[in-house]
């Protein structure tokens, strides 16, 4: 990723990029985060500015706070997450709410419709109402920028934190973005305020009233500010939109009178009825839940089309326009005719070997958020249960507790997701006396996001050296006996310390230990061949799906005819484990 200089005037810059480029023009001094998609490359940005202190941070909930305390301290800070994460952080937004700021606080939530990279696809444009707090939702890269200066802005002057909320196709599309000068600012210091920064119960009745009548501002504000427009045109047809549902709109109805929502909100209940009073036809358009579309109808707004909820995945240019022609939802496409193109686990990874074994055992896998989760695809097939980060642990302790047995449950959960969420979790099956054997997947990164740091890697969002969280003497500290590491690659000691936990009738922590692969490349071992003298045809190499090995079998031969493909082999020698035959052998030395 690459940030453009200060002194370039026009850039072309993805959402999440346009929106760190808010924040730096803001003045803002701290940013954290938690890596998830689609909002991973705000922080990857913000590290790039040596003006602004960016950290990832283990989960959401600490990135808030953090970012709260720096605005109690007088420091403009942004915080951002994906959809989900603001689940993590809903404790201390909610609250939040009541404390307000000193310097400008904004949380940014990047949506998901469609669930490319997420286990559900909620609209969090309902947290704004929960926690009471103004939104603001761009339309392309430049609004992104802009608001994210206003929404500093309007956090300071009405002592609020603001939700900015985007979507994946927000954060991921480049647009033109014109750049400014950065606002510095020196923060104020941390002043002593116990009626504002101390909510317990007689100070936050007091603050809730403040809460309420902000509220009321706000409202009012919104009727005029500059992020709400009337865009003139055919009266004919008025459409009320905002975010990306803007832009598909001006595809397909580029003539038709627009209020564009940038302040979603609180929402400019007389601007809206101004609106609807000038067209014939009025038509809302946003993506997932009817937000916009029960609160204008709730203001006595008649619109020309049926309620259309639920929404299902994104939107596009063909379901607006079907939408504004004919009143009602399109179809999904129907998806061209392609060869099926599932993610897999990359060649060689460590993942792989662990869950084959696991697959073997015919064991109950209650699984967790992160590249292991592919295993449940065949061939492999080894997961059970995918909720939320951190949930394997709950959830295989749970049917512990349910079944009366723990001999044939195991909870897998990567490095990055047990700090995440999972070491609450361990602790409960040790203090409840529980027996789940537990595999913490370690590749030393945040992997399927893009090879993020966090405090097991012992490097910060910027690179930095820093203490590395020994995460066997984290377990034992919990209460664990029985912690042991293990290579996965070495699938035969991997079989037997996972039977042995299962045999025990107390906790045993594993902690599946392998770089992840694309990180390991100068660890390259040699390649393997097939040697077809010895090979019986079994199929036993494919039986873990490694993408390196491909099945070449003329259709109606049972003998199965495999090829390793030596450019994709890492030599990781999983598939020379699994043949009995001993028909996997090293490529021979090329040098």
């Amino acid at each position: 990723m690459t940030i453009p200089a200060p002194s370039a005037t026009c850039v072309l810059l993805s959402g999440d990029e346009a929106i760190a480029r808010g924040a730096f023009e803001a003045g803002v001094l701290v940013a954290t985060s938690y890596p998830g998609t689609p909002a991973t490359e705000i922080l990857e940005a913000l590290v790039q500015y040596p003006e602004i202190e960016a950290e990832w941070s283990p989960n959401e909930k600490v990135a808030l706070e953090v970012a709260l305390g720096a605005s109690l301290a007088g420091a403009r800070a942004l915080v951002s997450m994906k959809h989900v994460g603001l689940n993590v952080a809903s404790d201390p937004l909610v609250t939040a709410s009541y404390v307000g700021v000193r310097g400008g606080l904004v949380v940014v939530s990047a949506d998901d419709p469609g669930m490319f990279s997420s286990q559900n696809e909620q609209d969090n444009r309902h947290y704004a109402r929960l926690a009471k707090i103004p939104m603001l939702e761009p339309c392309d890269s430049q609004e992104a920028k802009e608001f994210t200066r206003s929404a500093f802005e309007i956090s300071e002057r009405f002592d609020t934190p603001v939700l900015l909320r985007i979507t994946t196709r927000m954060a991921h599309s480049k647009s033109i973005v014109e750049l400014g000068e950065r606002m510095e600012r020196t923060p104020t210091g941390f002043v002593r305020d116990v009626a504002k920064t101390v909510m317990v119960p007689g100070h936050a009745r007091r603050r809730h009233e403040l809460v309420e009548a902000r509220m009321n501002a706000l409202a009012e504000w919104a009727e005029s500010c500059s992020l709400n427009r009337i865009e003139e045109g055919d009266r004919g047809i008025g459409v009320i939109c905002s975010g990306i549902a803007y832009e598909y709109v001006k595809e397909v109805q580029p003539k038709a009178s627009i209020l564009k929502l940038g302040l979603t909100h609180p929402l400019p209940s007389g601007l809206i009825r101004e609106f609807a009073e000038g067209v014939d036809r009025l038509h809302v358009i946003e993506e997932l839940d009817p937000y916009l579309e029960e609160q204008i109808r709730a203001l006595g707004v008649r619109l020309s089309h049926e309620p259309v909820s639920p929404r299902l995945g994104e939107l596009s240019p063909t379901s607006v326009a079907r939408l504004l022609e004919a009143g009602k939802s399109a179809p999904r496409a129907p998806l061209p005719d392609l060869p099926p193109r599932p993610p897999v686990l990359c060649a060689g990874c460590g993942h792989r070997a662990l869950l084959t074994v696991l697959k073997q055992l015919k064991v109950f896998v209650s699984g967790d958020i992160g590249c292991y989760t592919l295993g449940v695809q065949p061939p492999l097939e080894a997961m059970d249960t995918c909720v939320c980060m951190g949930a394997s642990l709950g959830v295989a302790f749970g049917v512990e507790k349910a079944t009366g047995r723990s001999d044939n449950i195991v909870a897998v959960i990567g490095d990055s997701t047990f700090i995440h969420s999972g070491i609450a979790p361990l602790m409960d099956i040790v203090y409840n006396r529980g027996a789940t054997t537990v595999i913490i997947l370690d590749n030393e990164t945040v992997a399927m996001t893009g090879h993020q740091d966090h405090p097991g890697t012992g490097r910060t969002a910027a690179g930095e050296s820093t203490h590395r969280l020994p995460l066997d003497e984290l377990v034992r500290a919990i209460g664990v006996r029985h912690v042991a590491v293990v290579d996965p690659y070495d699938m035969k000691q991997s079989k037997e310390l996972i039977q042995a936990g299962l045999r025990r009738s107390e906790p045993t922590v594993i902690i599946a230990r392998r770089r992840c692969v694309l990180l390991d490349r100068e660890e390259r071992r040699r390649a393997r061949r097939i040697d077809v003298e010895r090979c019986v045809g079994c199929g036993q190499c494919l039986t873990h799906g490694c993408p390196a090995i491909f099945d070449k079998t003329p259709e109606g031969e049972k003998k199965k005819q495999v090829e390793i493909i030596a450019q994709l082999c890492v030599g990781c020698n999983v598939c020379g484990q699994l043949c009995s035959a001993g028909a996997i052998v090293e490529e021979p030395d090329s040098g």
